[in-house]
């Protein structure tokens, strides 16, 4: 079950890429951005985490950290960071515990097999304990700015629509080629 706005965030305790644990107490009163990622040093991911990278003083600015959280082993988490200069910690949910009480593990498929796997989502905690924002499924592209434009709001008081589930794609008309192209009814 997805964890959704407005409730308790589920309870966490992790730990990080040196072996420190992490729990959702460590960051009472701040906003958390907590993402999860499929993969360290995989296209999408390096991507994702490079942009909280660069927006991470923003970020701060605005009373936020960033936690990344993704299957991957101390050690990668460790070289992921030294390799791309993250400036925040990376947590290790080897056992997908954390993913799944978030509901961001869950079925994906690729080239057309279906397997369970961390569905790219981030959730952002209000410094009172409950979940602020959801993003249930992440295009890279843009994110980080997202999550600000919606902190910034959230402390101005401004209401933040709901972050839009994945859509899906409308039927394609047939091109005027494909169209000649067809066999003629009779």
């Amino acid at each position: 079950m997805a964890a959704t706005v407005g409730q308790k965030a589920p309870v966490f305790s992790a730990k990080d890429q040196s072996g420190a644990t992490v729990t959702h107490a460590t960051y009472a009163g701040k906003y958390v951005v907590l993402y999860f990622y499929p993969k360290d040093n995989t296209p999408g991911c390096t991507v994702e985490a490079c942009a909280f990278r660069d927006d991470s003083a923003k970020l701060k600015a605005a009373g936020a950290v960033v936690l990344g959280v993704s299957p991957d082993s101390e050690k990668s988490h460790q070289k992921f960071i030294e390799k791309f200069n993250l400036p925040f910690q990376l947590l290790v949910d080897t056992d997908n515990t954390l993913s799944t009480a978030y509901g961001a593990w869950g079925e994906k498929s690729m080239y057309g097999r279906s397997y369970m796997g961390v569905v790219r989502s981030t959730f952002l905690i209000g410094p009172d304990g409950k979940l602020a924002h959801v993003w249930p499924t992440v295009k890279v592209n843009g994110h980080s700015d997202d999550v600000l434009a919606t902190i910034l709001a959230l402390k101005s008081g401004t209401p933040v629509a709901a972050a839009p589930t994945k859509p899906k794609a409308a039927p394609k008309k047939p091109s005027a080629k494909a169209k000649k192209a067809a066999p003629k009814k009779r």
